[in-house]
């Protein structure tokens, strides 16, 4: 894997987190899906247990086993692999990043607390500061999703002057859809080697996008439609989200291969059934 010193950038995957029809993790597979990345799509970074990977939704046992996974498999064939240590406790939250440091990942993330939430940027930088700390040869990233924690402390605000208080922060996942926000971001910190990655599904492959929204798009069924597109079977979702339905599969496959998405004529049988 790359130097910890060498910038993040390029195209980085928000891994999914495959998983048998019993809602246990399916670790068998993810050897194939790091090959998948790789060979098919020329993909070499992840960012491992966010919320595309229910990271919240697995127990930290779980997380830690996860991030082993993917930092054994990704040995001499990733770039760099980013695991999401956020949570809602703080000793958590250091233990995920003590444990990704011990394993060799290249980086942490942390999303913000969401349940008792920091109503200001000071609070928030003190909770992100002492998760840091616990890992502090791993560059840093903050997790910036406020749709989904409630927390509207605004990037650009939080940027300005963080590596005084977090010397490992290298960068940000901002996954919004207030592109003044990150327009300001990039702007105001050219003169900074910060990484910063934009992730937030309906801009990517728009037309595709434009189509499954309508349907209802989620965790869910990005788990059935990378699926359909890798042939590596996903499976449902963990309670309490609900697997996606056959309409939404059936619909979505008729609509990848009109776009040339898919080769195969006849996906029903054998890694399908995982998500079907």
């Amino acid at each position: 894997m790359a130097s910890p010193k060498k910038k993040l950038q390029g195209l980085v995957a928000a891994t999914i987190t495959p998983m048998t029809e019993h809602g246990e993790i399916n670790f068998s597979v993810i050897g194939r899906y790091v090959d998948y990345l790789v060979e098919e799509q020329g993909v070499k970074n992840v960012f491992v247990n966010g919320t595309t990977g229910e990271g919240l939704s697995l127990s930290i046992s779980e997380r830690c086993r996860v991030a082993e996974e993917w930092v054994t498999k990704g040995r001499n064939k990733l770039d760099q692999i980013v695991i999401h240590v956020g949570a809602l406790s703080l000793k958590e939250s250091q233990e995920l990043a003590q444990h990704a440091a011990e394993i060799g990942a290249d980086g942490i993330a942390v999303i913000a607390p969401f349940f008792l939430k920091p109503w200001n940027k000071d609070a928030l930088i003190n909770f992100l500061k002492e998760v840091a700390a616990a890992a502090p040869a791993l560059p840093f990233y903050y997790y910036h999703i406020p749709a989904l924690t409630g927390v509207k402390i605004r990037a650009e605000e939080l940027l300005d002057g963080i590596q005084d208080k977090i010397p490992s922060f290298q960068g940000l996942k901002f996954s919004d859809t207030d592109l003044l926000d990150f327009g300001q971001c990039v702007d105001q910190n050219r003169q900074r080697q910060f990484a910063f990655l934009f992730g937030v599904d309906e801009f990517c492959i728009q037309r595709f996008i434009n189509f499954v929204v309508k349907l209802g798009f989620g965790v869910s069924q990005t788990k059935a439609i990378m699926t359909l597109v890798s042939g590596i079977p996903m499976g449902p979702p963990r309670l309490p989200l609900q697997k996606a339905s056959r309409e939404f599969t059936d619909n979505a496959e008729a609509k990848l291969k009109s776009l040339d998405f898919l080769s195969c004529t006849d996906l029903k049988g054998g890694d399908m059934e995982a998500c079907s």
